[in-house]
């Protein structure tokens, strides 16, 4: 494999995969569009959620307070009668339907304020609570409905009867093994595709900005990045257009190009995205690292005028440009930057890859906050190499071939075991592909190694590498006829 990266599959349109335990018909969702969950500690208010839901004790917590604040208002018959509506009521956030009971899914509509309930249970809610329904929505408008049960149920009741409340929760084929992963009689895990986006050219990166709007972002390799919102629909300016910077051809298998965009953590107070890219500059084939702020004039728009370059490395050859950027927990940017191409890392005595005091070949942690004045970037102080006179202080791993696609691992949901663990697929030269757990200072191999193979065996075992041995994979490497290239 010499990182040509399955685009054929990727010409025109692209795909999300799901490991769905459920019916394709239904779709467990809650109101940040994030999955169900199994709550770390058990709940003691919403309680039929405690196996599975969208609440943890913290957001159980403000339900339950907001439940004790609404029932200041009554006495103790009002209590009696009132109190088990209004609890369920508001544990339908909760809910593994949360977002769809309260029309979240819906780009087309606003969300709603109250979960949608079923015709019946609204009548009885109207005829017994109706005075709530002000405290409930917290909007003094709503006690002119609250006599005609019309207009009240008109405003509560959602017209899907499985999904209303309360018949999401005895639908059966709605909670049949909800938040099971099971496999099929011969061990398979059922796999669903759904297109979300089509008519693209080279999709590279599909990524979303956490800033609250449910927008994500496509960027295509001629240098493009649209926006898309949360129904799929497509702005049809371009949140970002470097066409005419980006250095691609248009014959197939070309690497270079537009090859991704990460944003800032605090993208939504600091408007900042950072981009990836291949440039010429005076015939000179070069890796750009760049900053780009949000335009003040529209929201979907990165402003072409504010690209500030952090870094430049320069590319001896057209391929292996690496191509990922991604910020870790840590608040750091990180940077995949491949060997330099050709083939076998020829630079040099060990190649670019075990040479710390060159880019290429390596994971690069920088520090990209508060840079508004001074140097585009600082190097974090527990870099390994900051001490290093003969290594550049950026590098945080180095021995790496060309690794094109990386992850943040979110951890276990229970224990958060593995929390904010980087992991990469690097591709191989001609026997083995790789996925590598990225540590400060690790090295792993290139070209030393092909995988756990010595690719070559006279650097193998040259004591001058130092006395570490090249840090260990998360799992056995694969040859290439099994898997392609992460």
């Amino acid at each position: 494999m010499n990182g040509v990266r399955f685009q054929a599959l990727l010409q025109s349109c692209w795909l999300l995969v799901f490991v769905s335990p459920w019916l394709v018909g239904s779709h467990p969702q809650c109101l940040d569009y994030k999955p169900p969950f199994k709550p770390p500690e058990p709940l003691t208010f919403c309680t039929e959620y405690s196996q599975f839901g969208c609440c943890d004790s913290e957001q159980e917590q403000l339900i339950m307070r907001r439940y004790y604040l609404v029932m200041d208002f009554f006495d103790y018959s009002g209590y009696v009668a009132c109190g088990k509506y209004i609890r369920s009521i508001l544990c339908q956030e909760c809910s593994p339907y949360a977002a769809h009971l309260y029309d979240a899914e819906d780009a087309n509509t606003p969300m709603r304020k109250l979960p949608g309930l079923c015709g019946e249970y609204c009548t009885d809610f109207w005829h017994r609570c109706r005075s709530t329904l002000s405290l409930l929505t917290e909007d003094d408008e709503t006690v002119e409905i609250e006599a005609d049960r019309d207009k009240f149920c008109a405003l509560l009741e959602l017209k899907d009867r499985d999904y209303c409340y309360p018949n999401v929760l005895t639908n059966a084929e709605l909670n049949a093994d909800l938040g099971a992963v099971r496999t099929d009689p011969e061990g398979c895990l059922q796999l669903c595709l759904q297109e979300v986006a089509n008519l693209l050219r080279n999709p590279v990166a599909m990524v979303h900005a956490n800033d609250g709007t449910h927008r994500f972002f496509i960027a295509e390799q001629l240098g493009y990045v649209w926006a898309y919102l949360p129904n799929g629909s497509r702005i049809d300016k371009p949140f970002l257009n470097l066409t005419n910077a980006v250095l691609t051809s248009p014959w197939a298998g070309d690497e270079r190009g537009f090859l991704c965009v990460a944003f800032h953590p605090r993208y939504k107070s600091t408007g900042k995205a950072y981009v990836y890219y291949s440039v010429s500059v005076k015939r000179e084939e070069r890796i750009r690292i760049s900053e780009f702020t949000l335009s003040v004039n529209d929201m979907n728009v990165l402003d072409p005028t504010s690209e500030r370059i952090l870094l430049e490395v320069v590319e001896p050859a057209s391929n292996h440009n690496g191509g990922q950027l991604l910020f870790g927990y840590d608040g750091y940017l990180y940077i995949f930057i491949g060997d330099g191409g050709k083939a076998g890392d020829p630079f040099g005595e060990f190649g670019n890859a075990q040479n710390k005091s060159s880019l290429l070949g390596k994971v690069l942690r920088v520090d990209v906050d508060d840079n508004s004045s001074g140097p585009p970037y600082r190097i974090p102080p527990d870099n390994p190499f900051v001490k290093d006179s003969r290594a550049r202080p950026e590098v945080y791993a180095y021995g790496v071939r060309n690794m094109w696609r990386c992850s943040v691992d979110r951890g276990d949901r229970l224990t958060r075991t593995g929390r904010g663990r980087l992991l990469c697929g690097d591709v191989g030269q001609n026997k083995f592909e790789e996925v590598d757990i990225i540590t400060n200072g690790g090295n792993y191999g290139w070209r030393a190694k092909e995988g756990f193979s010595c690719y070559d065996k006279k650097l193998c075992s040259n004591s001058s590498l130092g006395k570490e041995t090249f840090s260990q994979r998360t799992a056995k490497t694969f040859h290439p006829d099994v898997l392609i290239s992460i």
